[in-house]
């Protein structure tokens, strides 16, 4: 499928800020059966754009505005073909990369969270089907519902309410998938429904897991469905923390505001 994507970031401050340093990862990957065929990020105030890949291969542009300015606005457009499975040749992890996605972070803890997912236990038996039934448990246990939880949210704490957005089904799942010894990183991205207007779309989260003998797979715990032809990826890391579509520091004590649209069509 192919598709056409704007997204716009607005950050509005209560009064002037100045040397402001900004981190995108908003370049779709090139990678999985998915083809970015065009991608154009555009900033206000203009400045020079810089980049360079990060370690887990993600795209990442970054620019510093050093006048004093009340609004920044990056707006990123791609055209993506993506694929209707998730197409990765298997390849053997290399133990830094075995390690990091096995470690619980801050989003992740995994203490008491199986037990939680699974009362009566948890025995593993093949990697694909295990990871496949826990997508299904964290789907049935969380409830979708929009502004239950904010970015800061834990896994545990969306557990413990059981509402969450994509998020927190990620981060659920993550945790869950390292508990039992199976790597997997937090995916970011988009996810276009045929259904809804085309102002209506988000970005989105899911988790890759990485099988024996066999590489990763991508699931959707959100959607409790594989990754298909409607997903497309941008940025890999273990947790919401290494992913963040725009990140940046900069001098002033201004309030900020921000305000994010994204819309996605087929072309």
């Amino acid at each position: 499928m192919r598709l056409k994507i704007e997204h716009t970031t607005t950050f509005e401050y209560t009064e002037p800020v100045s040397e402001a340093y900004t981190e995108v990862r908003l370049k779709p990957q090139e990678e999985s059966g998915q083809h970015c065929l065009s991608f154009n990020l555009r900033v206000e105030p203009r400045c020079e754009v810089f980049e360079y890949i990060d370690y887990r291969g993600n795209d990442v542009r970054y620019f510093d505005i050093l006048p004093a300015h009340d609004q920044l606005t990056v707006h990123a457009a791609s055209q993506v073909v993506t694929s209707r499975e998730f197409l990765d040749g298997y390849r053997e992890l290399v133990p830094l990369e075995r390690f990091d996605y096995l470690q619980t972070t801050d989003y992740t803890t995994n203490e008491n969270l199986l037990a939680a997912l699974f009362p009566s236990g948890f025995s593993l038996q093949d990697q694909y089907e295990s990871a496949i039934e826990i997508m299904h448990v964290v789907h049935r246990a969380i409830q979708y519902e929009k502004g239950s939880t904010d970015v800061s949210t834990t896994a545990a704490q969306a557990l413990a309410i059981g509402r969450g957005v994509c998020q927190d089904y990620t981060h659920v799942m993550l945790s869950a998938c390292r508990a039992i010894n199976l790597p997997a990183r937090y995916v970011s991205g988009y996810l276009f429904s045929p259904t809804s207007h085309e102002s209506a779309h988000a970005t989105h989260a899911w988790v890759d897991v990485y099988i024996d003998g066999h590489g990763w797979v991508s699931l959707d715990p959100t959607h409790d469905i594989p990754k298909n032809e409607y997903h497309v990826r941008v940025a890999v890391g273990r947790d919401y923390s290494d992913v963040t579509p725009t990140r940046g520091l900069y001098t002033g004590s201004s309030k900020e505001h921000l305000n994010v649209k994204v819309s996605i069509r087929p072309v």
